[in-house]
């Protein structure tokens, strides 16, 4: 079958060239497996050639820029070249990264030859992409590629004597192409003259196939490339759709035109974009996400409340409404953003699966059409050593994919369901305090605490766990033998209490392994229970001793007096009877701009409060209460 290959010299070096900017003007080497296996003009010049080891290829030209070879980076930069292509022509097949083969009869007729069609091909690749190719035209693939080497058009018929002059190193196989040396065929002539019962016997079957391709007897059929299937639709008005009836009533009948041509391809749609054109000129561009699959009135529906949010918003004037567009929408456009195979849907026992769900979905959605999508986000729990780094927001829909990887700390107890948090409470009831009610030990919590929980859209932060009855034995924070209630009590990571100041600490680790738990997946990460509450800022404090001086840790984390008062801010002293620590984090230090290096303690003062200190740079917080 005669076919067109478009080759193009030095692929990898011109891949290397577009996605990371070396010229490839220099001499450039791309190396796998410490060897060359593509070089620049330059390069060649100098001496460096396919094969070399990279020192041998740096001795011989000292200013060689080297690059890793990548496969990926050439597929993705071809990608471009071939688009081109398939624009002139049709059932394009890309045989390796910088070449690509196309059936030549099509061209031919419809470009008026093959010496036209290949010059046509090789100038709008040229114009389009600015990558310089060569085509060549044979019969087969294997011969192109070498015709396309050389620019040449070999007539049809003339493939064997083409073949014939060429070396056995053109069968591209290295070990093959050596054996044969050394028995004395030098020549694609040479070897293709061997019986092809002999050569399957003494090479095998991918011998047999050099022999097939070296007499020119190439007959395998293209492997086109199928160009994806555009599933998107578009409607366009005559009259401005500047009104909500109207633009539902064109949408729905979009949707349904979306989701009867996603069906025909056995497909369902988890991701939708709206684009939509005013007669101004403006572009619009949202994307809608859902966790199961879009039917045609959910698309409709979504696509109603996004028209409804974009119609109605403020004109441009200052609010939480986004600027209303300044004319009617003239063209809408759903893009099918995220697709998958239609496998159904099986419905629950006693009726639909999810309604209640699905329901919420819809609510929460709506909000996010007027509103934009961030204003509705939840909370994700991954990694991390403190309970803030814990916790990532995100908008309703999108993946829920943690900041850091790893698991969080355990949650414990109730959340306050916002504003400031009385310490008593903490230890008597197991709930915060209203907002306006005042903080009995000194330790205000201003503007609303941020729990380690699940997220409200527009309010405070709750995690979730149902109200428990007050208890007068709340168990004792990690690491303590008993209550934090009594003094002396001790907790992983150093000796803690009233009477025992100035005892080196031990590290978290060994605390671990003395207690048989596993080993956390991130050191230094604090043991459950996970606070109750965590500050959005931590709030400056003091810790002093029994005689009234301030405690200081060392570097060597050693206390230089047990805490006996905590003073938050400018409020009362309250007296500490209980404490445990410290939990040392020493985090980027490779990094000194952002280098961080804190020892958390957890404490309980007299009236039942339990919080999290941290101190850093000789200064004192608090960053969390517990419940």
């Amino acid at each position: 079958m005669r076919t067109l290959l478009l080759w193009c010299p030095d692929w990898p070096v011109l891949a290397a060239e577009i996605v990371e900017g070396v010229p490839a003007t220099d001499p450039v080497a791309v190396l796998h497996a410490n060897r060359v296996v593509a070089c620049s003009e330059r390069a060649r010049a100098e001496g460096v050639r396919r094969g070399l080891r990279r020192r041998e290829a740096q001795g011989r030209c000292p200013q060689l820029t080297v690059v890793d070879h990548d496969p990926g980076r050439d597929a993705r930069a071809f990608e471009p070249v071939v688009a081109a292509v398939e624009e002139l022509v049709a059932g394009v097949e890309v045989v390796r990264p910088g070449s690509c083969a196309v059936a030549a009869r099509g061209p031919a007729r419809y470009l008026g030859g093959e010496e036209v069609a290949a010059e046509r091909i090789v100038e709008h690749v040229a114009q389009t992409c600015a990558v310089e190719s060569q085509v060549g035209i044979a019969d087969g693939v294997f011969a192109a590629g070498l015709a396309a080497r050389s620019g040449r058009v070999v007539p049809p018929g003339g493939t064997p004597e083409f073949l014939a002059a060429l070396p056995v190193e053109a069968l591209g196989r290295p070990a093959l192409a050596d054996l044969l040396r050394r028995l004395g065929v030098r020549t694609l002539a040479d070897f293709a003259a061997l019986p092809a019962g002999d050569v399957l016997a003494r090479f095998g079957f991918d011998g047999a196939l050099a022999h097939r391709l070296a007499a020119g007897r190439d007959h395998r059929p293209l492997a086109v490339r199928q160009p994806p299937v555009d599933l998107a639709v578009t409607a366009g008005y005559d009259e401005p759709l500047d009104r909500v009836d109207a633009a539902a009533f064109a949408a729905r009948a979009l949707a349904e035109q979306l989701h009867d041509r996603l069906a025909g391809h056995g497909l369902a749609c988890t991701r939708l974009g709206i684009e939509a054109v005013t007669a101004h000129g403006q572009e619009l561009h949202r994307v809608w996400r859902h966790d199961g699959l879009l039917t045609a009135a959910a698309i409709a529906d979504r696509v109603r409340w996004q028209l409804d949010g974009w119609l109605s918003g403020s004109n441009g004037r200052a609010g939480g409404r986004a600027a209303r567009p300044t004319a009617g929408i003239i063209r809408l456009r759903l893009v099918p953003d995220g697709v998958i195979a239609q496998a159904g849907l099986q419905p629950g026992l006693w009726g639909e699966a999810g309604e209640e769900r699905e329901r919420a979905h819809r609510a929460l959605s709506r909000v996010q059409g007027i509103l934009g999508p961030e204003a509705v986000v939840t909370a994700v729990l991954g990694g991390g050593r403190s309970p803030a780094d814990q916790v990532r927001l995100v908008p309703w829909g999108d993946e829920r994919i943690p900041a850091r990887p790893g698991q969080p700390m355990s949650l414990a107890g109730p959340v306050s369901p916002g504003g400031p948090v009385s310490s008593g409470q903490l230890a008597s009831s197991g709930r915060s305090a209203a907002p306006d009610q005042p903080v009995s030990s000194g330790v205000p919590v201003p503007g609303g605490p941020v729990s380690s929980g699940a997220l409200v859209p527009g309010g405070p932060v709750s995690s979730g766990v149902p109200d428990r009855p007050a208890s007068s034995d709340r168990p004792a924070l990690p690491g303590q033998s008993g209550s934090l209630g009594q003094s002396g009590s001790s907790g992983p990571g150093a000796q803690a209490g009233r009477g025992r100041p100035g005892r080196a600490a031990r590290s978290p680790r060994s605390a671990g392994r003395s207690a048989g738990r596993v080993e956390p997946p991130w050191p230094g990460q604090l043991p459950p229970p996970a606070p109750a509450v965590v500050l959005p800022q931590p709030l400056a404090a003091t810790v002093h001793d029994d005689a009234g001086e301030p405690v200081v840790v060392s570097a060597r984390l050693q206390l230089s007096a047990a805490p006996a008062r905590l003073t938050v801010g400018t409020g009362r002293p309250a007296e500490i009877v209980g404490w445990a620590g410290p939990w040392p984090v020493d985090e980027r230090w490779w990094a000194p701009a952002e280098a961080r290096r804190r020892a958390r303690f957890q404490v309980c003062l007299a009236d039942g409060a339990a919080l999290l200190l941290a101190v850093e740079a000789g200064q004192w917080l608090v960053e969390a209460i517990y419940d």
